[in-house]
């Protein structure tokens, strides 16, 4: 896929950017050195905002190495964790959480407006590559179900 469906494109390297090198940073700061394995998992989302919501093999490569770890681990932790996408899915992801609490509390009537107001069926990208909608897993807030999270925005 290209920019101009919308979608970022598929890479052959990665780096962070200038602008997000103070953040890599930052994250690296929370973690002692022989423990900056750690930081995978901000790392893996500050990569997938910069790269317009997807991991491509080459930004899973380049956290690899910027962390000292095995390939195999960081694809672990990108295909594990629900809130990473490792094929290209539109710029803005719309997340209902559709587990017992929130389907009890009308996460299907939830569901319906997303697919209604967009036009797309869930695990599918809107046409201009600019929405993808997906049912996700618990998002640890039952009380105030149904939830859903909106890019870095949660609604309850």
């Amino acid at each position: 896929m290209s920019d101009k469906d919308g979608f970022a494109p598929d890479v052959d390297s990665f780096e962070f950017s200038e602008e997000n090198r103070p953040l890599v940073d930052e994250i690296l700061a929370k973690y002692p050195q022989d423990r900056k394995r750690s930081a995978v998992l901000p790392l893996l989302h500050l990569a997938q905002r910069q790269h317009g919501g997807w991991l491509p093999r080459a930004v899973l490569d380049h956290v690899a190495d910027f962390l000292d770890m095995p390939k195999i681990r960081v694809y672990e932790v990108a295909s594990f964790y629900d809130m990473f996408n490792t094929e290209a899915t539109g710029r803005i992801q719309v997340r209902v959480c559709t587990t017992t609490p929130c389907w009890l509390r009308g996460s299907d009537e939830i569901v319906q407006a997303c697919k209604d107001a967009l036009g797309i069926e869930v695990g599918e990208n809107t046409a201009d590559g600019r929405f993808f909608l997906r049912e996700f897993e618990c998002l640890g807030a039952c009380c105030n179900a149904p939830m859903m999270w909106i890019d870095d925005h949660f609604y309850e």
